[in-house]
């Protein structure tokens, strides 16, 4: 029995995403996988809330796909928290509809990974500035899982890194809908990237 995977993917500027916008459009590619870009489907950020829920409703693994922005998401995606993951659907005596279902985030930063420390240029680890999403998911009974982080987006291209990272994200959405990824194991991670790293081997070896 095959996972069902949604994409939330928020770029506000996708004509300039050189990150972003590959991974959205590697993982449309990919049966298995539902795919919705917020800015384009709700351009004056009039979220259809029951449509947003019963998508919700229909898949068993949600993943934010986005650029870090200011250490949090872009604002569409703050909005359709704000509006979807309502009282007595998301949280609450009767809210739970998303109890058990996977949650992680596949983003990417401007800055190095040095940079993500505490002694380093910002002073906190992905994972702390993640903090609130990992308690969204507590409060509403999702098992949050670590983030997938592209560091130094801006020079990913020229440093011939994308390609690679595009592949991991598609070996591992594949994992997902397979149910192939080992849920204890990536939840003992910081990042998902070394579980990714090893997915795209071991799954490699088999096709």
């Amino acid at each position: 029995m095959a996972n069902k995977v949604l994409v939330l993917y928020a770029h506000p500027s996708q004509n300039r995403s050189e990150v972003n916008q590959p991974l959205f459009e590697a993982a449309r590619r990919i049966e298995g996988v539902t795919c919705v870009d917020l800015y384009a489907e709700y351009p004056t950020y009039h979220i259809n809330i029951e449509r947003e829920q019963q998508r919700l409703l229909r898949h068993d693994v949600i993943v934010f796909l986005f650029p870090l922005y200011w250490y949090s998401t872009p604002s569409i995606l703050k909005e359709w928290q704000d509006l979807v993951l309502e009282y007595g659907f998301a949280y609450g005596k009767e809210g739970t509809a998303l109890r058990g279902k996977l949650f992680f985030c596949a983003l990417s930063t401007g800055g190095e990974e040095h940079a993500y420390k505490r002694e380093g240029f910002n002073h906190f680890t992905v994972s702390e500035l993640l903090q609130p999403l990992e308690q969204t998911a507590n409060l509403t009974g999702m098992i949050y899982l670590p983030p997938m982080v592209l560091f130094g987006a801006r020079t990913a291209v020229e440093d011939q890194r994308l390609a690679e990272h595009v592949a991991r994200w598609e070996r591992l959405l594949k994992a997902f809908v397979s149910e192939q990824v080992d849920i204890t194991a990536a939840r003992q991670e910081i990042l998902m990237n070394p579980l990714a790293e090893l997915l795209t081997k071991e799954l490699g070896e088999r096709s």
